[in-house]
């Protein structure tokens, strides 16, 4: 007999945010400050439950939606580079790689618990987020979590959590 896999996927006009990021590379390396219109998707896998759905559409696109409005018109920063300063001085962020310093409002940044602000950790930050979400608010499982992450139009990171 088959074995039989369900999943449901989302992405949306409103599942996307702008936002600058700068990541580095290497020893010493850094790009400059930049920005991209991001798209982002997520697909989570299950059981069908009662009513022969894996999950509701709209709670599900009302998640990442939230999340990534959280991410709008923000400077991303990583709060665990090895290799980027990231500090809060009242109500400014400071970066800081070598002799370069970005000062920028408070309220205009995120600092993730990030390495490196690629679109990979984004996805990952996300896809967390996310499992946590779907959890607490629901008490949803997915059997996998997938989230996509579209910097540019063909360029995009995925992040995979498994049940165990």
């Amino acid at each position: 007999m088959p074995e039989e896999r369900w999943s449901v996927r989302v992405t949306k006009d409103y599942t996307v945010f702008s936002a600058a990021h700068f990541i580095t590379y290497g020893a010493g390396e850094c790009e400059r400050l930049h920005g991209h219109n991001y798209r982002v998707r997520a697909e989570v896998h299950g059981s069908l439950e009662q009513n022969a759905y894996v999950f509701d559409f709209i709670a599900l696109k009302d998640l990442l939606h939230e999340i990534v409005s959280e991410l709008d018109h923000r400077l991303l920063l990583p709060a665990e580079s090895q290799q980027i300063e990231v500090s809060t001085e009242g109500e400014e962020v400071i970066a800081r790689f070598g002799d370069r310093r970005w000062i920028v409002p408070k309220q205009d940044c995120v600092i993730l618990p990030v390495p490196n602000t690629t679109a990979e950790m984004l996805a990952r930050w996300i896809a967390d987020r996310l499992l946590e979400m779907l959890r607490s608010r629901h008490g949803y499982q997915p059997e996998v979590l997938a989230v996509e992450v579209e910097e540019n139009f063909g360029q995009q990171a995925r992040y995979e959590w498994r049940l165990r």
